[in-house]
C-alpha cells in the first residue's frame, strides 16, 4: 500500500480546494482563480497546467 511519509515536509496530498484553472488561448497560458470570488490569482510561466487544481470547462 502507498504511503506519504514524512509528515510535515511541506508537500500537499490531494487536490487544492477552492481554486480552479482555465486556459487563456490569447497567450497560451493557464490561469488560476479563486472559486469564491472569481478573481484571477496566478498565471503559469510555462504552457503546462497547474498540478492538483481542477480545470474549468
Amino acid at each position: 500500500m502507498a504511503k506519504n511519509p514524512p509528515i510535515g515536509d511541506g508537500h500537499r496530498i490531494g487536490a487544492v480546494r477552492g481554486r480552479s484553472q482555465t486556459y487563456n488561448p490569447q497567450n497560451g497560458r493557464w490561469v488560476k482563480r479563486d472559486s469564491e470570488t472569481g478573481k484571477f490569482m496566478d498565471q503559469k510561466a510555462d504552457n503546462r497546467p497547474f498540478k492538483g487544481v481542477r480545470k474549468e470547462k
